[in-house]
């Protein structure tokens, strides 16, 4: 599985929209926009806190920013991935 293919499947386990905004394959670091679906009850923080462990159970280090600004699309969080 590529490192590609495990940030999609976490991202589809936690149930989230995303876009990569960035991916930079060589240096294995990845920005995403994510946002959650319509019909997700769950608190931002809850959902980033479920998405951060899953990235750190991956081995990934994750900065994340919430409700972030000057991106092309609109997005709840904008998370830095980098292995």
């Amino acid at each position: 599985m590529t490192e590609r293919q495990l940030i999609q499947e976490i991202l589809n386990t936690v149930s989230l929209i995303y876009d990569f905004e960035n991916a930079d394959e060589d240096t294995s670091e990845y920005t995403l926009l994510i946002t959650q679906q319509d019909n997700d009850n769950r608190d931002l923080e809850t959902v980033n806190t479920e998405m951060r462990h899953y990235f750190e159970d991956a081995n990934f280090d994750c900065k994340e920013e919430l409700h972030p600004t000057n991106t092309d699309k609109p997005a709840d969080v904008r998370v830095t991935i980098k292995r």
